[in-house]
């Protein structure tokens, strides 16, 4: 069973600047909560225990957001503000390990996962970045605890992946498969993987969006992996040296994903996230209707 996560949170976050220059990206909030706590909640979830945050000197508040904060806690609790302080207290369970170790230069996602080895160790482990939001309303578990199941059923790498327009491929990372694409929920053992294919060359409409679980095997390999694309280790190349080695599966996913590293995607999360919202959901659902009918 798969206990122990990365999240690779060192980088500036250029694509959503001006917002992110003086706050770490990941701590931009979706409704009342930032982003990465949407993140850490979906590992959490999925039986994670221990959760690896791959950081930077600049990013201290996302540490600090997951760390106890005794005065506001204890003046919560002064002003009987018995809800909040509870919402503060529950961010993570008791049970579940928070550590920060830093990437100290920007030299690609292998090298960030890299830095995670002497947490993990030898251990298999899950990798979630926390740019994609996925919303599992209404699944009865999520897409994580789902591909932590295939993993441990076959001992295969996993990525998990995304139906796409065939139109909107070459935006992604494509998945090329051995047979036929799996159903939701499923995997399907991987041949490859194409960068930003052209359209007519896709080798599938399933695309890579963010989430890993790998064995600890993909250290080694990563640390032999010389830089590619930008002159980065890419996790992708490893991955593909793994899939050759041992294997690898692609694993479709059934939730909804929001890309909260773009400007738009960040804004559909709120719209459709804060709908459901249980307390502001209703009063923001009339705000849109608003809106709507006034264009």
């Amino acid at each position: 069973m798969i206990r122990k996560a990365v999240l690779p949170v060192a980088g500036f976050g250029t694509r959503c600047l001006p917002a992110s220059k003086a706050i770490p990206k990941e701590m931009i909030t979706i409704v009342d909560k930032p982003v990465i706590q949407y993140v850490v909640t979906e590992a959490v979830k999925a039986g994670i225990k221990e959760i690896v945050l791959v950081t930077h000197s600049s990013k201290s508040a996302i540490e600090n957001h997951f760390d106890k904060h005794f005065e506001l806690e204890t003046q919560l609790e002064a002003k009987g503000k018995n809800e909040l302080l509870e919402e503060l207290r529950n961010i993570i369970p008791d049970d579940v390990n928070i550590i920060s170790v830093r990437q100290p230069e920007a030299l690609g996602l292998g090298h960030a996962i890299l830095c995670a080895r002497p947490v993990i160790g030898n251990d298999p482990f899950a990798v979630l970045l926390p740019d994609v939001v996925i919303d599992d309303d209404g699944m009865s578990s999520n897409d994580l605890t789902g591909m932590i199941k295939a993993f441990d059923d076959t001992g295969k790498a996993q990525i998990m992946v995304e139906t796409v327009p065939r139109e909107l491929t070459y935006k992604y990372g494509i998945v090329a498969l051995e047979g036929a694409e799996p159903a939701a929920g499923k995997s399907a053992p991987l041949t490859g993987m194409v960068e930003k294919p052209k359209v007519e060359e896709a080798p599938s409409t399933l695309a890579v969006i963010g989430r890993y679980l790998l064995p600890g095997e993909i250290f080694p390999i990563l640390a032999e992996t010389p830089p590619g694309a930008g002159n980065e280790i890419q996790l992708t190349d490893a991955i593909e040296t793994l899939r050759k080695n041992s294997g690898a599966a692609a694993y479709r996913m059934q939730g909804q994903t929001y890309d909260c590293g773009s400007q738009l995607g960040y804004l559909e999360a709120i719209l459709a996230l804060g709908r459901k919202h249980p307390t502001l959901g209703e009063g923001f659902r009339q705000l849109i209707q608003q809106y709507a009918a006034e264009d």
